[in-house]
């Protein structure tokens, strides 16, 4: 079957690109997800939980920044000058894949205290929030799209080979 430059990434060096760059970003936007939720049911902006948040927030914001950098210089770019994508379809999922760059760096730059300086908690609490929804909603394009035979999008009239069931 014909696949994405996402599904071909992910698929590549196992399990190493998997966890690489798949795993540790889902993971680390699962904590955020799940501690966001507690914290703002409970309003507790201090503790553990407060903290595990603050602390994936930076690690993800860095550790994407690196992942972001990484993909444009070895891939994105490349594949754009190149003239290499696989239609539309694939350059929606690696798009989307790299836009996660955008909310996962504010979580850090905000839990740095380096923006939004000014805000009340509260604020910063709904910022944070609204910047996981992002990241919640900008991967799960990335995910799908991947998945999609990118043949479908694009002129080539290769890779509708039928799956083994």
């Amino acid at each position: 079957m014909n696949m994405t430059h996402y599904m071909g990434l992910l698929a590549a060096n196992q399990p190493w690109n998997l966890l690489i760059f798949m795993a540790v970003p889902v993971i680390c936007a699962e904590i955020l997800a799940i501690s966001e939720i507690a914290i703002l049911f409970t309003r507790k902006i201090n503790g553990a939980l407060k903290m595990l948040n603050k602390v994936t927030g930076v690690f993800a914001g860095f550790y994407f920044t690196g992942i972001f950098i990484y993909l444009m210089k070895t891939a994105y770019i490349p594949l754009t000058v190149n003239g290499e994508w696989k239609g539309w379809i694939d350059v929606v999922a690696v798009t989307f894949y790299m836009l996660g760059i955008i909310p996962f760096l504010g979580m850090a730059l905000l839990d740095l205290g380096l923006i939004y300086r000014n805000k009340t908690d509260e604020e910063k609490l709904k910022i944070h929030a609204i910047l996981v929804s992002i990241f919640l909603v900008v991967a799960h394009i990335a995910m799908i799209f991947g998945m999609i035979d990118p043949s479908l999008g694009s002129n080539n009239a290769g890779g509708h080979e039928m799956m083994n069931m």
